[in-house]
């Protein structure tokens, strides 16, 4: 618990211009329980928490979940696939992901044996969800974002696509090799499930041949985390 209670005391930090912040990952529960700076959790007569954010320092990719003690919505959320229609639209997608704070939902589920096989992956057991804040105004991140966005636009040039945005790696190598979560006494070595979100562009092409067999589908992933350059950061 402690743990976790720092990582919360990171994002605190990390609201201010400080581009050497690289990311901070929080127990769900830590973080509905005591929202960071930017955020305010309001509990509803129904049961369920509604949380507000401030949109112009945070891009949330959350859809409506279930956590231990009830529903949770992200006012405001488009959720993990966000859909946009004109160039104006995508350019303004673009700049947010590159100069705000990025927010997903991600599961650390037991990893399987087959864990590489999609259909093992789905009966997994999610043993903790946790909220993970990405600086997009990270130069080196800013810097991969780009380069994949600029790909995929220049690949699929007029016509209509989708591009997934991936953090596993980024999670695999914050956490390394030794994490671990305890579970019954056992401590159990995890993989990082649902660590995407989706961007779709429709183009008024009438003959969007790539897009209706399914060829413009693109997928890249942000990998950058430096350990030291946290550590810097927090002792800064």
């Amino acid at each position: 618990m402690k743990t976790e209670v720092t990582l919360i005391k990171n994002i605190t930090m990390s609201i201010t211009n400080d581009s050497r912040f690289q990311m901070d990952v929080i127990d769900v529960e830590d973080f509905l329980r005591q929202p960071p700076p930017g955020f305010e959790v309001e509990l509803r007569g129904t049961g369920y928490r509604f949380v507000r954010y401030n949109p112009e320092s945070f891009c949330v990719f959350i859809d409506e979940f279930n956590s231990a003690k009830g529903k949770v919505i992200f006012k405001n959320s488009p959720g993990r696939t966000i859909k946009v229609h004109t160039l104006k639209d995508y350019m303004h997608l673009r700049k947010q992901l590159t100069s705000e704070r990025i927010v997903i939902l991600v599961s650390a589920c037991e990893r399987s044996p087959s864990s590489s096989n999609k259909k093992a992956q789905k009966n997994t057991t999610v043993l903790k969800q946790y909220v993970v804040v990405i600086n997009g105004s990270n130069p080196v991140i800013k810097w991969e974002m780009e380069r994949g966005l600029d790909h995929t636009i220049s690949s699929v040039a007029g016509e209509s696509y989708s591009v997934k945005i991936d953090f596993s790696d980024l999670l695999q190598i914050w956490a390394g090799e030794s994490f671990r979560l305890p579970v019954d006494g056992q401590k159990i070595k995890v993989d990082w499930q649902n660590t995407c979100f989706c961007l779709k562009y429709h183009s008024d092409a009438l003959f969007d041949f790539s897009h209706w067999l399914g060829f413009s589908k693109r997928e890249f992933k942000i990998s950058y985390y430096r350990k030291n350059e946290a550590e810097d950061r927090m002792k800064g």
